[in-house]
C-alpha cells in the first residue's frame, strides 16, 4: 500500500505542537508495518538551516494558484524507512515561524495545491493521501476538481485527519476563485462555504473518503455542539466515514531507562534516580529541595481550552495544599501575566516560565510527581502518555483523548493509573487534587503502585497504525494485511494424477472404516467362539472367503456387514453364484 502524509510540521525537522509528534511517528510506524510511506512538508526556513546538508534536490516545476504561478522546488530525505519531501518556495515558507502570519491562507493554499500538482515527481503514484487539519483541507477538494478533468486522479484516496476542529481555514468569500483558484459551483453547493465564509475544514471533510478524530472519545464528543465549533451537523451527516484512532508516542524516545536528557535515568523497578531528577527540577526552577514534598506541574500553552480558568479560580487554594507549582508555556497574554504575578507571591513554591523549552519539559516530565491537564477540550493530548511513562501521575479531566487513557484511581480495589473528574469546575479539579496530594503524602505505598501502573501503559504507534492501515484498507477496497502467499505444492507427474482422481477420493474415507469393521468383526468373532464353539471351523473357512474379496471396493456400508455376519447362511447363497460365475470366467 502506498501512502503519502500531508503535514505542515514534523518532528525533528519542525513543531509548534503535538502535530508534529504525531506526524514524526506515525509514518515510520505504518512502514513498519509494511507499508511504503512518503512525508511531504513545507521546507522553512528552521528545516533549511538545520537539515539543508542532508537535502537532495530532485527537481522544480511551477504550480498554479488562481492566477499565480509559482516556483515549486522538491527536496528529499530518507530517513527511518520514510521517504521526507519538502516543498520549496522562499517567499511563502522562508519565514521565521511556521504560522501566525496574515497570508498563511495563501501559503498553504499554495502548499497543498503543489502536493497535488507535484506528484508525478515522487517516487510512487500514492492510493491514499493521508491529510491532517486545516493546513492540508484543499488536498481532498483539489484532487476532485482535478479528477474532473484528469483520471488519473480519481485513483486516488484520502483520509482527513481532525487534530483540533477549533482550527478550521475560514477566510472571506472573495477567497474562493481569486486566493484558491475554485469554481463558483463550489460555494454554489454549500460544500466549502459556512456562515457566508469559505471554510477549508468543512469542504474537506465531505470530500475526503475517511475522517478520524485523534481519539474515540473525541469522534464522539465532534457530533456536540460544544464540542465541533458549529461543525457538528456536518459531522454527523459523515458519520459513517467517522474513525476515532488514539493517538501514540514514541515509545524508545519517551524511555525514563535510556533518555540522556534528564539528569538520572531509572525505571519502575528502581525509582531512585526519579528522586534526583526531582532535586535538579527544584534547583534548576528555584524551589525549595523539599523531597517529601509533591511537585504539580503543567507543561501547556495558555489558551482558555486547556482550562487555564479552573487553575486561575483556586489558585490560592492549590497553594495552600503541601505542593509546589510549576507551569510551563507561553499563549494568550492574559494567562502569561497572571502566572507571572502568582510566582512572585509564592517564591520558591511555584515557579512559571513562558517560553518553550524542551530540555526542561523534559526535566519537568522526570522531576514532577503530578502532571495537571484539566482541560476544556483535548482532542487526544500526549502529555499525559508521556507524564506517565516518566512516572509522573496525571490529573485530568475527563474530555477527548483524556479519557481514554487515564482511569481514575479507585482506592477500594488499588486500581487506576492517574485521577480524573468530570465536570468542568474548578470545585471538581480542587477536590482530586487534594486526593492525589493527601495519597502521596499518607500512603506513599499506594502511591508507588499507583505511579508503576501509569508506567506500565502501552502507548506505543504499532497500534494505532495497524488501525490506521485498516482505514486505508477500507476505503481502497484493498485486504490489509496482505496475506501470505501459499506454498507452492511438489509437481504432479500425468500417472500421479490419473491415480489421484481414481484411488485418493475412494480410498481415503474408506481407510478408515474398515480398520473400525475390522475391529468389530474380531470382536464379533470372539464372541462367537465363546458362545458357539462348533462353528469354529465354518467361521475360519468364511474368513478365507473374505480374504479373497479384497478385491472389491472396501466402501461398504455397516447394515451390509451386520446383515453379513447375522444371516451367514443368506450371504452364503449370495457368495455361491458369484463364485461359480467367476470359475466359468476364468475357464
Amino acid at each position: 500500500m502506498k501512502i503519502l502524509y500531508a503535514t505542515s510540521e514534523a518532528v525533528p525537522f519542525c513543531k509548534t505542537g503535538g502535530l508534529a509528534d504525531v506526524a514524526g511517528s506515525l509514518p515510520p510506524a505504518l512502514a513498519a508495518e509494511g507499508a511504503e510511506v512518503a512525508v511531504v512538508l513545507p521546507l522553512y526556513q528552521k528545516v533549511r538551516e538545520k537539515f539543508g546538508d542532508q537535502l537532495h534536490f530532485e527537481c522544480y516545476d511551477f504550480v498554479d494558484l488562481a492566477w499565480r504561478h509559482s516556483y515549486c522546488g522538491l527536496f528529499s530525505l530518507e530517513r527511518d524507512g520514510v521517504t521526507w519531501y519538502f516543498l520549496d518556495n522562499e517567499q511563502y515558507f522562508n519565514r521565521p515561524d511556521l504560522y501566525g502570519y496574515m497570508d498563511d491562507g495563501e501559503r498553504f493554499g499554495f502548499f497543498s495545491r503543489a502536493i497535488v500538482r507535484m506528484l508525478g515527481h515522487l517516487k510512487f503514484w500514492p492510493e491514499v493521501i493521508h491529510c491532517n487539519d486545516w493546513q492540508t483541507a484543499l488536498v481532498p477538494i483539489y484532487l476532485k476538481d482535478d479528477g474532473v478533468r484528469e483520471d488519473r486522479f480519481r485513483s486516488i484516496k484520502t483520509t482527513l485527519t481532525i487534530h483540533n476542529i477549533e482550527y478550521q481555514g475560514r477566510y472571506g468569500m472573495e477567497t474562493l476563485g481569486n486566493l484558491f483558484g475554485l469554481n463558483q459551483g463550489w460555494a454554489n453547493d454549500g460544500t466549502i462555504v459556512m456562515d457566508g465564509d469559505v471554510n477549508l475544514l468543512k469542504g474537506a471533510i465531505l470530500c475526503a473518503d475517511a475522517v478520524n478524530a485523534v481519539s474515540p472519545t473525541y469522534a464522539n464528543e465532534l457530533k456536540m455542539a460544544y464540542y465541533a465549533h458549529r461543525l457538528e451537523n456536518i459531522i454527523r451527516q459523515c458519520d459513517y466515514k467517522l474513525y476515532g484512532v488514539l493517538n501514540g508516542i514514541d515509545m524508545k524516545l519517551y524511555d525514563p531507562s535510556a533518555d540522556q536528557r534528564i539528569t538520572a535515568r531509572y525505571s519502575a523497578e528502581d525509582m531512585s534516580g526519579k528522586a534526583e531528577d526531582k532535586a535538579a527540577l527544584q534547583r534548576m526552577l528555584g524551589l525549595r529541595e523539599e523531597a517529601g514534598t509533591p511537585i504539580l506541574a503543567m507543561v501547556s500553552r495558555l489558551v482558555s481550552h486547556k482550562g487555564l480558568d479552573l487553575i486561575c479560580e483556586v489558585l490560592h487554594d492549590i497553594m495552600e495544599l503541601p505542593v509546589q507549582l510549576v507551569i510551563l508555556g507561553k499563549g494568550d497574554q492574559r494567562y502569561e501575566e497572571f502566572f507571572y504575578w502568582a510566582a512572585q507571591q509564592y517564591s520558591g513554591r511555584m515557579a512559571v516560565r513562558l517560553d518553550y523549552n524542551e530540555a526542561l519539559s523534559m526535566a519537568i516530565y522526570a522531576g514532577a510527581d503530578l502532571f495537571l491537564m484539566p482541560s476544556k477540550s483535548e482532542p487526544c493530548g500526549l502529555s499525559q502518555m508521556i507524564a506517565m511513562r516518566y512516572g509522573t501521575v496525571p490529573i485530568v479531566r475527563e474530555a477527548g483523548g483524556l479519557k481514554d487513557t487515564v482511569h481514575a484511581y479507585e482506592a477500594w480495589r488499588d486500581a487506576g493509573n492517574g485521577f480524573s473528574f468530570t465536570n468542568y469546575a474548578s470545585g471538581d479539579m480542587l477536590y482530586v487534587i487534594r486526593e492525589a496530594v493527601q495519597l502521596y503524602k499518607e500512603n506513599p505505598d499506594a502511591f508507588d503502585r499507583l505511579r508503576k501502573r501509569a508506567m506500565a501503559g502501552d502507548f506505543s504507534w504499532a497500534r494505532s497504525a495497524k488501525e490506521y492501515l485498516r482505514i486505508y484498507a477500507n476505503i481502497t477496497g484493498q485486504t490489509w494485511p496482505v496475506p501470505a502467499p501459499a506454498a507452492e505444492e511438489p509437481a504432479v507427474t500425468a500417472f500421479a494424477e490419473e491415480k489421484a482422481e481414481v484411488a485418493v477420493p475412494e480410498e481415503a474415507p474408506a481407510e478408515e472404516k474398515p480398520k473400525k469393521k475390522t475391529v468389530r468383526r474380531t470382536a464379533a468373532k470372539k464372541a462367537e467362539k465363546a458362545e458357539k464353539p462348533e462353528k469354529a471351523e465354518k467361521k475360519a473357512g468364511k474368513a478365507e472367503k473374505k480374504t479373497v474379496k479384497k478385491a472389491t471396493p472396501k466402501k461398504e456400508s455397516a447394515k451390509k456387514d451386520t446383515e453379513q455376519k447375522e444371516t451367514p447362511k443368506k450371504e452364503t447363497k449370495k457368495k455361491g453364484p458369484a463364485k461359480s460365475k467367476k470359475e466359468d470366467q476364468a475357464e
